[in-house]
């Protein structure tokens, strides 16, 4: 965590269920980032070693429970009151995502380029071992994305969202699950935001090997896309 009476330049929200076996080293790699981050872990309700391996790292860390699951979204909901970061970003507690390139998709926003920044795991063109149903999807929310809101997205449901706290924070987020990142989307465009995409690494992990989110869930992505497609900002919204 960032030195005492210091802003952080980054919070990282790392929403955890049952992740025993990847999470020690999310942390550890989350850690040993050049750029200091604040982590807020939620524990969201496991039922595994989990809790215990977070405890491991005292104060180093912030450490949120739920008691019991209540899924993604509302895991980064109740994870983003303890940022303090310019930036907040999400971290799943597996190793799909490498957090080494967390500071590339932040440096944007701290140099004021930008406020939203995704980092896209079809820059280069479709992943392979990526199941056919989800690349699917994947492309239609792309042009649900381009046919709602009129911006080019090539990865819409990325994990690695960035923006600056300001703006997450005057989202009035109501998310539950999986339907964050087209909340999220949703929210960003209409605030008038260009949504950066900068290429990272990806690697698709199989439901065997805990992989949570499934290509069924994506008719409640394209549902919240519609829902929001005419949402405006509360101006009542928190700072």
């Amino acid at each position: 965590m960032s030195e005492v009476g210091t802003t952080p330049t980054v919070s990282v929200i790392v929403p955890a269920y049952n992740e025993e076996n990847t999470i020690k080293e999310v942390i550890e790699r989350l850690l040993a980032l050049p750029i200091h981050p604040e982590i807020v872990v939620v524990n969201d309700g496991s039922t595994d070693r989990t809790g215990e391996y977070l405890a491991e790292f005292g104060d180093k860390i912030k450490v949120l429970t739920n008691p019991k699951p209540s899924g993604k979204g509302n895991a980064i909901r109740r994870g983003l009151p303890a940022c303090t970061g310019e930036a907040v970003i999400i971290q799943d507690a597996d190793l799909e995502y490498r957090p080494e390139e967390i500071p590339a998709l932040i440096d944007p926003i701290t140099k004021n380029e930008s406020n939203a920044v995704y980092g896209s795991r079809f820059h280069h063109g479709l992943i392979d071992g990526m199941a056919l149903p989800n690349k699917i999807v994947n492309l239609l929310l792309r042009f649900a994305v381009k046919t709602l809101f009129g911006q080019k997205l090539t990865d819409e449901a990325t994990c690695y969202k960035a923006f600056r706290r300001t703006l997450i924070n005057r989202m009035d987020l109501e998310c539950q699950r999986f339907e964050f990142c087209p909340e999220v989307t949703a929210k960003a465009i209409r605030m008038g935001e260009t949504i950066i995409e900068l290429p990272i690494t990806y690697e698709p992990r199989s439901k065997a090997a805990g992989k949570k989110i499934r290509w069924t869930d994506a008719p409640e992505a394209f549902i919240t896309l519609w829902r929001y497609r005419k949402w405006r900002e509360n101006q009542n919204s928190s700072l």
